[in-house]
């Protein structure tokens, strides 16, 4: 049906004093003797518009005060008389699209995060949420424009795999079998599968992603990742989506220029594109929010290594749940405490401990560390991984060797660094943990449309 957008009544004052149609769901309404309001939104604008009815011009409104309805208004946009800088609607004709019941679970009174989970299907149009999911909506454009930008190409990576990019082994099996007991064996099973074969939901398009940079160059590849992991924290969900550039011809430092910049241009893009949504997150979620990220725009992030990390972590004094020494794998409370209270802005933490991390990182000098680094922000700790791959054919077989790792699984992935090997570096970036620290939500399932965790699905 013909009408205009809400965001485009705010915004296109030569609309002001002609006839418009606008469409939406009621959020507020109030009635009073001679006048009544109504508070509409469509999606399109944080900002509610104000529909004002002339009770001696349209009598028969009970309908349409109910929240939740649906509506589609017709009338006279005219300049607010109470909201300096602002424009409400004379309402001359109101056609109800959708009645909805007093049982609508979203009355007037402030719902918390943890109740509005059990109804995704309907949080999204409470404020908090009609913000998120629009800065949602700009992050995911401003990852393709600043690749874009730069000449990488946009791979589709496989979501069905045969090989674990992470070798931990939390997959989701993908099978046409289902349980039975008619097999005496796991290899028999897999035989008879569809693909004649183990197969999985990809936890990284990385591996598929090193081939095609072997070839483009610069590619990046954004779409959904998959882990059955077991872990029911604010940070981690069972489905995600990644950001994941690959790069040829690129070390370490290399990568970790890209890294800053691209998190430096996704915060400028919030910041210029989503204004009223930003006032909204630094009023209601996290004070201050503006100016952090403005100041992460303006300074450059911090570089230390792991050996320095825990030094400093070990003379910090603080008790930490989990102990701390060389070689262990750090926890979100040391992240936040090297990022919030060490650095105080985010760190770059390079030179891990190789039993710690991947097979296909590149093994430095040292004999104890790879050429990998995570970024640590404050507040949510660890949003990027990235490390320059390991290039030398003999060193890979061996890491992969040490682990048990089934090495026909990654023939294809084994046979680059026969054919032309070079060095080359990437990095992942979780979606929902950048638009954490840019929004200042505490819970990554407050992030996602439809957040699926150990023992939840909707």
């Amino acid at each position: 049906m013909k009408h205009i957008d809400i965001i485009d009544i705010f915004e296109k004052k030569e609309l002001i004093g002609t006839k418009v149609t606008v469409c939406g769901w009621v959020r507020t309404s109030r009635d009073s003797k001679n006048m009544a309001f109504i508070e509409l939104n469509d999606g399109t604008s944080l900002k509610h518009l104000q529909i004002v009815i002339d009770k001696a011009e349209l009598s028969d409104i009970s309908d349409f005060m109910k929240l939740g309805t649906s509506l589609k208004v017709e009338g006279t946009l005219v300049n607010s008389a109470v909201a300096e800088d602002s424009v409400e609607i004379n309402a001359e004709n109101i056609v109800m699209l959708g009645e909805c019941p007093p049982e609508y679970p979203l009355q007037k009174k402030r719902h918390t995060l943890e109740y509005l989970r059990t109804i995704p299907h309907l949080r999204v149009r409470t404020n908090t949420f009609n913000a998120v999911f629009r800065v949602r909506s700009v992050v995911s454009a401003a990852v393709h424009e600043f690749f874009q930008s730069r000449h990488f190409t946009y791979i589709h990576t496989p979501l069905i795999t045969a090989s674990d990019c992470e070798g931990a082994g939390e997959m989701f099996k993908v099978t046409t079998i289902g349980y039975s007991n008619e097999y005496k064996n796991e290899e028999d099973y897999n035989a008879d599968d569809f693909f004649g074969r183990r197969a999985a939901l990809s936890v990284s398009g990385q591996l598929e992603g090193e081939v095609a940079a072997m070839a483009m160059g610069k590619i990046y590849t954004f779409g959904p990742s998959f882990r059955a992991e077991k872990s029911n924290t604010p940070r981690h969900v069972a489905e995600f989506w990644h950001v994941e550039p690959e790069v040829a011809f690129a070390e370490l430092p290399d990568i970790i220029e890209i890294a800053e910049d691209m998190i430096k241009y996704i915060i400028k893009a919030v910041l210029t594109k989503c204004p009223e949504e930003m006032k909204f997150f630094n009023a209601h979620f996290e004070k201050g929010l503006i100016e952090k990220l403005e100041n992460v725009i303006n300074n450059d992030f911090a570089i230390m290594t792991y050996t320095e990390a825990i030094e400093l972590l070990k003379k910090s004094g603080k008790d930490f749940q989990y102990p701390v020494e060389w070689g262990c794998d750090l926890q979100t409370e040391h992240e936040k405490y090297i990022s919030e209270e060490i650095c105080k802005k985010p760190v770059f933490l390079t030179d891990y401990p190789k039993e710690i991390k991947s097979f296909y990182m590149k093994q430095n000098a040292d004999g104890k560390t790879v050429a990998a680094t995570d970024l640590l922000v404050p507040g949510v700790g660890e949003i990027i991984g990235c490390s320059e791959r390991e290039a030398d054919l003999d060193k890979l077989l061996e890491a992969m060797e040490i682990r048990g790792m089934t090495l026909e699984d990654y023939e294809h992935y084994i046979a680059l660094r026969r054919f032309g090997s070079v060095p080359h570096s990437g990095f992942g970036l979780g979606l929902e943990r950048i638009i954490l620290y840019i929004t200042g939500m505490q819970n990554i399932r407050d992030v996602i449309l439809y957040p699926r965790t150990v023992g939840s699905i909707y």
